[in-house]
């Protein structure tokens, strides 16, 4: 190795960080790899705190990475878990239509999944009691493949499979790139690598910088808030059921998504975050906020979305109007029903004419793989994209 620590070295020690040094071990093995990961644990934010579900695909553009790497990945994913004895299940999941408005919607989606070759069904009213007796709706559309896996087993898995060197409580403080090889800097000393790869999440895009690449957007994050139906009111909902999503919007709306342990989550709400790693409405970081201000494109952002937003604001702040909105769906529930839930934060990426970067973004430098945008379905595709950055920097490996 000469004066190097590792061959590669990748930030951030999430389900795509772990599934890159694993994706690295199967294509190039003895490939020396050291992950980094901030925390003094794996998985803290977006791995450890998503939904669990694993995406059919149904909602993503054909030809996207989202589609074909969702596609891909969910069946994968499956098998993944019943090869390592990781929980699961295969649950299918009902997009529900509550009124007539709706239905064009939906009828593009059943055509979308079509023509992803996804096993659905179209149900009329009557018909979605077969599925979900307690949900209420015009029409639907059932989705055979979505599942459920335990995503930071997922990912203990990649970590242990990988035979890579973890290291947490590794802040990166400093990158320095030189032409023989690059040098990251952590609160707990430096580590020499020939080729950096970037999956740092909600911090990706100061990774990025601090490598000297400049990505030409911003992570903007958006907490996702749920909550959780009481043991009694679980017993309404068989499995995983949505709303048909808005698709000028990136988010899917309040949904009701039944777990591996039997518990029910409902949402999630999506309002800005007032700091990048804030899951609540007191966690506030100032640095966070004026590089979210002087961004641009979060002005853009805000004048195209801000009826959505206002919607989404008013379910965070009263109980009434989330509940009025799940009720829609699920006429039974009360707000005596609703338990608090941990939330999560999305890493979105804009770029600067305001638009959610809506597929999973990658950008290279000399020897750097960076991770820009990997938000849902991440985890469910993280097989192929782990494939997909590990190719990236062995060739950056190859030109070193």
């Amino acid at each position: 190795m000469g004066g190097f620590d590792c061959d590669v070295v990748v930030v951030g020690g999430g389900i795509v960080g772990l599934s890159t040094a694993y994706a690295i071990a199967q294509a190039a093995p003895g490939t020396d790899v050291i992950v980094l990961e901030k925390e003094a644990r794996l998985c803290v934010h977006q791995t450890g705190r998503n939904s669990g579900v694993i995406h059919s695909g149904l909602y993503y553009r054909p030809g996207s990475l989202k589609a074909r790497f969702a596609l891909a990945g969910a069946a994968e994913m499956v098998e993944f878990c019943k090869e390592h004895g990781l929980p699961h299940e295969v649950t299918g999941k009902l997009v529900v239509a509550v009124d007539r408005s709706e239905l064009p919607r939906l009828h593009a989606l059943a055509q979308r999944g079509r023509e992803h070759g996804l096993p659905t069904r179209e149900l009329g009213a009557a018909q979605i009691a077969e599925y979900e007796p307690n949900v209420r709706g015009v029409a639907a559309l059932h989705v055979g493949t979505t599942g459920l896996a335990d995503y930071p087993a997922v990912a203990a898995a990649y970590a242990r499979l990988s035979g890579a060197r973890v290291r947490t409580g590794n802040a990166v403080t400093a990158i320095d790139r030189r032409a023989d090889g690059v040098t990251v800097t952590t609160t707990l000393g430096e580590v020499r690598a020939r080729v950096l790869v970037n999956c740092a999440g909600l911090q990706s895009d100061r990774i990025a910088r601090m490598a000297g690449d400049e990505p030409g957007l911003r992570i903007v994050p958006f907490r996702g808030e749920y909550v959780e139906l009481t043991p009694q009111a679980a017993a309404l909902v068989r499995g995983l059921v949505y709303p048909v999503p808005d698709p000028a919007f990136p988010f899917l709306g309040v949904h009701l998504t039944r777990d591996l342990h039997g518990g029910v989550h409902v949402g999630p709400n999506a309002v800005p975050a007032l700091a990048r790693e804030g899951y609540d409405w007191r966690t506030v970081s100032p640095r966070d906020l004026a590089e979210t201000a002087s961004w641009r494109g979060t002005w853009s952002l805000a004048a195209r979305h801000w009826r959505a937003e206002t919607v989404e604001l008013h379910r965070s702040l009263s109980t009434r109007a989330f509940v009025r909105d799940l009720q829609r769906l699920l006429p039974a529930v009360t707000a005596r029903d609703l338990l608090p839930a941990p939330a999560g934060v999305r890493a979105q990426a804009v770029d600067r004419q305001g638009a959610l970067v809506d597929d999973f973004a990658f950008a290279e430098g000399p020897r750097t793989v960076h991770v820009l945008n990997a938000p849902s379905p991440a985890a469910t595709a993280s097989l192929p994209i782990g494939r997909e950055i590990a190719a990236r920097a062995l060739e950056a490996l190859k030109a070193a």
